[in-house]
């Protein structure tokens, strides 16, 4: 992936509100309702960034990196 997401906005706002949550799984961030409606901004900003997560494995591999990304940099 051309995108680097970790500069995105709604990537910082994803990572703030984790690290606030006191959650420590990034994947039981992600399925509640503020870790979901951060990663729905953030699918959106690839997509106007020329992203296609149309395909069911690609939205997937994008979230692993995702889920992979906020567990080394949001955890303290």
């Amino acid at each position: 992936m051309d995108w680097e997401f970790t500069e995105d906005a709604a990537f910082l706002a994803l990572c703030d509100a984790f690290r606030e949550s006191g959650e420590t799984s990034a994947i039981e961030f992600l399925a509640n309702g503020e870790g979901a409606f951060h990663f729905q901004e953030l699918t959106q900003n690839a997509a106007g960034e020329g992203i296609d997560l149309s395909d069911s494995d690609t939205l997937d591999e994008f979230q692993q990196e995702v889920i992979e990304t906020m567990q080394s940099l949001c955890i303290d």
